[in-house]
């Protein structure tokens, strides 16, 4: 009984599982900046980023099991209108797992960036072409997890511009700040003239901070510095972390679904945004915003990691329907 429990959970084991180590992974780099910047006396990025390591390497094995064993499901997965948006958090998360290596064991990171890198751009064409071939997608399967495939992309040159020659970085680059503002006209439209999101998915409105605040980290690592460009991705962050925060009361009312790491990502990447622009500015103001940020992030992973192994130990996770 024990085992047909266990395989059935298997068969609904999402995709989406990968968000926790984009979000955990973040958290680290996040810690890890601020360790540098604050030039604190203790240092707990590193064991985050062991914990984050594991983690991946645990829901690594157990997506692949899926895929021997279940192969119909994950077809169905990666055929889905909305599951396929969070195919990519897979290679995402490699990615970010290359910028959190990239100091302490850069071999590791290089071959991390390099297969995430391929495996994203080949995610990417797929997802494009599903779009432009179409025969399912309506209006009510939009919603911001669809910036996930394609403006992952700029987060390549993060790591990429140690790794290979600029002009591959260049070109990831380009290609996620061209599907940026198309996406984030399109989901506003959605939300605007077609009615609000499902519940489950409102978390993942969160993502809108994403894209400008990681575009910016990534336009000072191609460009070397902070200029008029960098400014307006860093705002156009910090506008919809306002715009978020505003809403809190909103979001602390809604019922938990895996759905909630969404929060974790893009809050991570405006407090990493914000302490870069510390450390180039030498301003107190981002410092100090990046220092509130860095702990309200604390908060959240906390918060995140206690609600969802109560939802794990009740199975309310992998289960059909969800």
């Amino acid at each position: 009984m024990t085992e047909t429990v266990s395989q059935s959970r298997l068969k609904y084991f999402p995709a989406a599982w990968f968000s926790t180590v984009m979000g955990l992974s973040g958290f680290t780099i996040a810690w890890s900046r601020a360790e540098h910047i604050f030039d604190l006396s203790f240092a707990i990025s590193p064991f985050l980023l062991v914990l984050t390591g594991v983690i991946f390497v645990v829901l690594t094995l157990m997506y692949a099991t899926k895929i021997i064993r279940f192969p119909q499901d994950v077809l169905a997965e990666v055929t889905h209108p909305v599951k396929v948006a969070f195919v990519p958090s897979f290679s995402i998360s490699m990615l970010l797992l290359s910028i959190a290596l990239l100091q302490t064991a850069p071999q590791l990171s290089f071959w991390l960036w390099s297969i995430g890198t391929v495996l994203h751009l080949t995610l990417t064409l797929y997802v494009i072409s599903s779009w432009i071939h179409h025969t399912k997608y309506e209006i009510a399967h939009l919603n911001p997890a669809w910036f996930i495939p394609v403006v992952g992309n700029i987060l390549v040159p993060i790591a990429g511009i140690h790794h290979a020659p600029a002009d591959i970085s260049w070109f990831f680059f380009s290609l996620g700040v061209f599907f940026w503002p198309v996406l984030t006209a399109l989901v506003f439209n959605r939300l605007i003239f077609h009615g609000s999101l499902p519940e489950r998915f409102m978390p993942t409105l969160f993502i809108f901070i994403a894209p400008p605040a990681v575009g910016f980290v990534s336009w000072f690592n191609l460009t070397g510095g902070v200029d008029a460009f960098g400014k307006i991705l860093y705002f156009i962050g910090l506008v919809f972390t306002l715009l978020l925060a505003s809403q809190i009361r909103y979001f602390t009312r809604i019922k938990f679904f895996l759905s909630w790491w969404a929060y974790l990502f893009p809050m991570a990447a405006i407090t990493i945004a914000s302490l870069l622009m510390a450390k180039t500015t030498g301003l107190a103001f981002y410092a100090t915003l990046g220092g509130i940020l860095l702990g309200v992030l604390t908060l959240v992973v906390i918060g995140l990691l206690v609600r969802t192994t109560i939802a794990v130990a009740r199975r309310e996770i992998c289960v059909e329907g969800h």
